[in-house]
C-alpha cells in the first residue's frame, strides 16, 4: 500500500477494532418544508444549515454566512428538496430517498445535506457526460464510499493502535496537530499529515492543523472524499472520476483506491464486495453498472 494515498481499512478495522466514536443511527427522512427554520436576515448561518424562505421554499447553506439572502446569494445557498426527498437536490442525480435507501443503517453525522453542500467543490462530479454516466459515477463513488466505511457506519478508523502511525515527520511542515492526529476520517478515511496537508489546500482549509474537522463537519468530510476521488489516482493511473466518465470503467476506481491490495487476484472478496454493492446502487438509480467492473 502506497502510504500517499488514502487509507482504506476501515471496513476490516470495524470487524475487530475499538468502540466507534460515533454509534449508527436511523436514517434521516426528509421533512416537509415547513419543518425547517424560518430564515432571518443577518442571522449567522453554518455550511448544511437548512432553512424556510419567505416563498415557501428551503435553501440549504453551501458556506458558512452572515444570514445572505438565499434567493440573492446562490454562492452561499442553494434550493434545498424537502418534498419528502423524492427528488434530487441541485444537479445532483442521488435524490435524498435514494440515499436512504442506499445506506439504512448510516450514521447520522453522514447527512445528505452535508453530501450536496460539498458538491460545490468539484462541480464535475457526476455532472459530466450523459445522464447514465452521471448516474453511473455516483453510483461508483458511493459503493466505495460504503465499503470504505462499513454503509456508512464509522466516522473514523477503528483501530486506534494505528493512530500514531500516520505522521510523516520527514514532511517540512510535520504534525502540528499531535502525531496520532492524522488517522482515517470520513468516507474514504483520509489519513497520513501530508494527505491532511494536500486536502485541505486544495479546498481552502487549514485540515493539517485542525484534522478533526473531518469528523466534526459533515460537508468537510464530504468534501475530502470527493477530493480524492476527482484529482487523486492513488495506486492506480487515473482518478476514479476519470475512470467513470471516460469509460474505463468501475474496476478503475478500485484500483484508484486500494489497488495495491486488492487488485490482480490479491483479495478477489473485497473487490467482489465493491462491485455487488456499485451493482445495487446502480439498481437504485435505474441505470447500468457497464462494463469493466473488476480490476
Amino acid at each position: 500500500m502506497s502510504r500517499r494515498r488514502i487509507s482504506a481499512v476501515v471496513a476490516a478495522l470495524a470487524l475487530g477494532g475499538a468502540v466507534p466514536v460515533l454509534l449508527p443511527a436511523a436514517p434521516a427522512s426528509a421533512a416537509a418544508c415547513s419543518s425547517y427554520p424560518s430564515w432571518v436576515a443577518g442571522r449567522p448561518y453554518a455550511t448544511g444549515d437548512i432553512v424556510r424562505y419567505t416563498d415557501g421554499k428551503a435553501y440549504i447553506a453551501e458556506h458558512d454566512n452572515p444570514g445572505y439572502d438565499p434567493t440573492i446569494s446562490t454562492w452561499y445557498w442553494e434550493p434545498y428538496a424537502c418534498d419528502g426527498g423524492s427528488t434530487p437536490v441541485g444537479n445532483f442525480v442521488v435524490s435524498e430517498a435514494q440515499f436512504n435507501q442506499m445506506f439504512p443503517g448510516r450514521n447520522a453525522f453522514y447527512t445528505y445535506s452535508g453530501l450536496t453542500a460539498a458538491l460545490g467543490a468539484y462541480p464535475g462530479f457526476a455532472t459530466t457526460g450523459s445522464d447514465t454516466v452521471k448516474k453511473q459515477e455516483a453510483a461508483a463513488f458511493l459503493a466505495n464510499v460504503s465499503h470504505e466505511t462499513g454503509g456508512l457506519v464509522y466516522v473514523v478508523e477503528q483501530n486506534t493502535a494505528n493512530y500514531p502511525t500516520y505522521c510523516d515527520w520527514n514532511q517540512p511542515y510535520g504534525c502540528p496537530a499531535g502525531q496520532a492526529a492524522y488517522y482515517g476520517r470520513g468516507p474514504i478515511q483520509l489519513s497520513w499529515n501530508f494527505n491532511y496537508k494536500a486536502a485541505g489546500d486544495a479546498l481552502g482549509i487549514d485540515l493539517l492543523n485542525n484534522p478533526w474537522l473531518v469528523q466534526n463537519d459533515a460537508a468537510v468530510a464530504w468534501k475530502t472524499a470527493l477530493w480524492y476521488w476527482n484529482t487523486q489516482s492513488g495506486p492506480g493511473t487515473m482518478t476514479p472520476h476519470n475512470a467513470m466518465v471516460n469509460g474505463a470503467g468501475f474496476g478503475q476506481t478500485i484500483r484508484s483506491i486500494n489497488g495495491s491490495l486488492e487488485c490482480d487476484g490479491k483479495n478477489p472478496a473485497q473487490v467482489q464486495s465493491r462491485v455487488s454493492k456499485y451493482q445495487q446502487f446502480a439498481q437504485i438509480l435505474g441505470v447500468s453498472p457497464g462494463g469493466n467492473l473488476y480490476c
